[in-house]
């Protein structure tokens, strides 16, 4: 078939062409094409000397409500670590180690217990790599020499004490113990009875770069150190399990180790897999060489597009790990292509004759299918998530290399082997055979050595039983009436039973969850959620605004829009704090004046001998206040879900306030990624879905072609989210990757199967589906299959980021494929060509191999 001119088509003609010469210069060149893609990876491979100093594990957003409101309270509001250190005042998660110890016995605050507490806590603190860098050297302080205490209890309770003396959660109706006791059981009073956890914190200051480079070193010896200590300790009693702010950026590093050995293991599974595809029955034309060094392909590709990121210092995200998987399964998806279209030439042609016609329709082919997954990926950049930017611009570009070297090296590996063949030469061996049989020799020798047959009615390679399985067998039983109408019905509930899956699927995000389940941070969250889920964190109000807290109409306003806040299910207003009530309040015991502004603003000192702590809310400039915060306590906060809704409630009741206010607290930052994940992944899904229809329609000028590429695109959507809530999978930064990642490979298949339908010259529309499965339906099969045998290895990880990324790369495949095989062409029977499609015209020639699989 071939087309006849059109205005539209001036693009792929233009492209043909070029690449026709292309592989005209690959065939009288082919070992500079291997040398030169070879050379410029070693060179660009160098970039991977600075991978260690670019990776980063950001999995929050760079921008965001939060984001803006740490920014303005850290300029309000600066943190004093060196003389009145106070942990709610924090406005970032801060550098810190924490224990949980959980009592096996009824009480962690028995008298004997606490004597082991105590001795815990002299061992932590007694840590140290030298002078400099010992916990009293690092850690943050109060009243200017004194280490802030890593629980407030053991502070009060040196040698122990009456527990019956402890109140909960407000000790001493001044320090807060939510966060530090957990398992209460309470008595009259609201005093403890018993308690069967108890958390210590140990805070270290952040001042400057040297300081956080110490506190990494001296966690990290931390982390090496506990268990050791735990171990000496020989408590029979308790369990502790420990975390450091840098527990989960040192997990995911050891993650990306263990990730190695799958690397080891989908590097020859795939290659296996591409020799019994490439292998055939013929001594001279079996391309088993062929397909062991295209496999270098993607190595190649990887090599240079990393190596020059890294040169350029585009950061390295965890996730990126997960990249020599896919780009493996590209590129022997991509040889397949260039393979199947090389079968397809004369072999009696020369070898400038054969590359340029391959390359005519593979080159065109590959380059349709790698723009659009090319475009995918930096469309994704467009989000607002650091990790997701990091994986599309390392993946995007890996791929636009993958396609440079699969037409330039492995066009050149192709020659190098069309020379062989051109020669009689032996595929194993590289001696010459002969074409003919010779009397006398047995049958093993006329097996294995001699030339073998060719289709000699086109002077092309015999055609694998596969792919004329499509002919005479799938392809006449997908277009049985019957067989269309169960597939309509089959259709029907996929689409029913994954937009169902849609609107279950939960848009929350736990960092742990990227981690092992037998990781020591994952047994320290899971206790954290047992035991110290009764209280929330403390939420700051922030007013940052100049106001005239003197005046009653000012005071008024902040009391209202405060009492709004905590009347809010998600907030106990037993626990709010603030400066300005207790002003107001010892302005009538004390003989103070706070009604005008030169009163109020001296008297501020009496405050500030009360409670130092008040001088960290206040942000004085001479006599007037810039900005001011008071805290809320939160509670009932018993999911992520919880968490959440009190932020988008909080947020609300603040926006309605008639002085301008914010809220905040550390958690909001991880909070705004469900809010922010769902607007980045709409937009995105959205921009694809156009910019694929505009490029699908620009290299094939065929709407209808088109817009049944844009269906199975949000067909395929569909089901891989709804079937993604089945599997428990939340829309998160790690899922949203996936969604970039398969939006282009989804659709290749049903791209292909559309185009050579509508490209056929044949009347009946049965007939013209069983021609493109014919030529397309083994291409699919093959490409399907290496994609998941290149990620089935990662099926035995413990990581939530490896299980994701098979679960949904073998589910996207599959759907990929089910439409591409199944629900595609059986519609496209249904309804035909109608009239709309009259771009492409075509000879009344039959359509043959070569033309029709262009597009495989």
């Amino acid at each position: 078939m071939k087309m006849e001119p059109c205005q539209a088509d001036f693009v792929k003609k233009i492209l043909s062409w070029g690449f026709g010469n292309l592989g005209r210069l690959i065939a009288r060149y082919p070992w500079w094409f291997i040398i030169v893609p070879v050379g410029l990876s070693m060179g660009l491979g160098v970039g991977f000397c600075f991978l260690e100093r670019r990776q980063t594990n950001n999995f929050l957003s760079a921008w965001g409500p939060s984001k803006r409101e740490m920014d303005l309270i850290s300029t309000h509001f600066p943190m004093n670590e060196t003389e009145h250190f106070s942990a709610q005042r924090l406005y970032t998660k801060g550098s810190f180690a924490s224990l949980i110890v959980v009592s096996l016995s009824h009480n962690i605050l028995d008298h004997s217990n606490l004597e082991d507490l105590h001795r815990l806590d002299r061992a932590v603190k007694g840590l140290n790599l030298g002078p400099e860098l010992s916990f009293q050297q690092l850690c943050v302080q109060v009243n200017g020499s004194m280490c802030y205490p890593a629980n407030p209890l053991l502070a009060f309770m040196p040698n122990g004490t009456d527990q019956t003396n402890i109140s909960y959660p407000l000790f001493e109706n001044r320090t807060f113990l939510g966060k530090y006791i957990g398992g209460v059981t309470l008595g009259p009073g609201s005093t403890v009875l018993q308690a069967k956890a108890l958390r210590l914190v140990y805070y270290l200051r952040e001042d400057n770069n040297r300081d956080e480079a110490n506190n990494i070193r001296w966690l990290s010896h931390f982390i090496n150190s506990i268990p050791q200590q735990i171990e000496i300790l020989h408590w029979k009693y308790f369990q502790v399990y420990y975390y450091t702010s840098v527990s989960l950026q040192n997990e995911l590093e050891e993650d990306k180790k263990k990730v190695v050995p799958f690397y080891i293991i989908m590097f020859i599974v795939t290659v296996l897999f591409s020799l019994l595809s490439c292998a055939r029955l013929h001594n001279v034309r079996n391309k088993i060489w062929v397909a062991v060094l295209g496999a270098l392909s993607p190595g190649l590709a990887i090599l240079s597009s990393f190596g020059l990121l890294l040169l350029c210092g585009v950061p390295f995200a965890a996730v990126n790990v997960n990249a020599p998987f896919l780009i493996l399964g590209v590129a022997v998806d991509n040889t397949f292509i260039i393979f199947s279209c090389w079968q397809q030439t004369k072999v009696t042609a020369t070898l400038e004759e054969r590359m340029a016609e391959t390359y005519q329709e593979a080159a065109l082919s590959i380059a349709i299918t790698t723009l659009i997954d090319v475009l995918a990926f930096y469309i994704g950049i467009n989000t607002n998530f650091p990790s997701v930017q990091s994986f599309c611009i390392y993946i995007g570009t890996a791929l636009v290399f993958c396609y440079l070297y699969c037409i330039t090296f492995f066009g050149a590996v192709l020659v190098l082997n069309g020379i062989c063949e051109n020669d009689n030469r032996h595929w194993l061996m590289c001696l010459k055979v002969n074409d003919t049989e010779e009397p006398g020799h047995k049958t093993v020798y006329q097996t294995c050595c001699l030339y073998g047959p060719f289709k000699t009615s086109s002077g092309t390679e015999i055609e694998h039983p596969i792919t004329m399985f499509f002919q005479k067998y799938y392809g006449p039983f997908l277009t049985n009436r019957w067989t269309k109408l169960m597939t309509l019905i089959s259709y029907i509930g996929y689409l029913a039973f994954s937009i169902y899956g849609c609107l279950q699927i939960q848009g929350v995000f736990n960092l742990q969850k990227v981690l092992d389940e037998d990781s020591y941070v994952t047994q320290y969250h899971n206790k954290e959620a047992l035991y110290f889920t009764a209280y929330g964190p403390r939420i700051m109000v922030v007013v940052i605004s100049t106001e005239s807290y003197w005046e009653p109409e000012t005071q008024n306003e902040i009391e209202t829009c405060l009492q709004m806040l905590e009347n809010n299910s998600y907030i106990d207003k037993r626990f709010s704090e603030s400066w300005l009530r207790t002003y107001e309040n010892m302005s009538k015991t004390l003989p103070i004046n706070i009604t005008n502004q030169d009163d109020f603003m001296n008297n501020l000192n009496v405050i500030y001998l009360y409670y130092p702590d008040f001088k960290q809310d206040i942000n004085r400039e001479g006599n007037t206040i810039k900005g001011s915060r008071f805290f809320i306590q939160s509670v009932n906060l018993l999911s992520i879900i919880d968490e959440r809704n009190m932020v988008n409630r909080l947020r609300t009741i603040a926006a309605t306030c008639k002085i301008p206010l914010m809220v905040y607290h550390p958690l909001f930052l991880y909070v705004d990624k469900y809010f922010l994940v769902i607007q980045s992944a709409v937009q995105n899904l959205i921009v694809d879905v156009v910019v694929m229809f505009v490029v699908t329609l620009l290299f094939i000028p065929n709407l209808l072609c088109s817009l049944w590429v844009t269906f199975a695109i949000a067909s395929i959507i569909v089901g891989v989210t709804g079937f993604m809530a089945y599997w428990k999978f939340s829309l998160d930064s790690i899922s949203l990757i996936t969604l970039v990642v398969y939006i282009g490979f989804s659709v290749d298949s049903s791209t292909h199967i559309a185009y050579a339908f509508f490209s056929s010259k044949k009347s009946d529309p049965d007939e013209s589906v069983v021609d493109a499965l014919h030529f397309l339906g083994y291409p699919t099969v093959q490409g399907a299959l290496s994609t998941v045998l290149g990620v089935v290895a990662l099926s035995t990880s413990d990581s939530y980021i490896f299980k994701m990324f098979n679960k949904v790369t073998c589910i996207v495949v599959a759907f990929g494929a089910l439409h591409g095989l199944v629900f595609i062409p059986a519609f496209l029977s249904m309804i035909g060509r109608p009239k709309l499609s009259c771009c492409i015209k075509t000879k009344p020639e039959h359509v043959n191999s070569q033309q029709v699989g262009t597009l495989t």
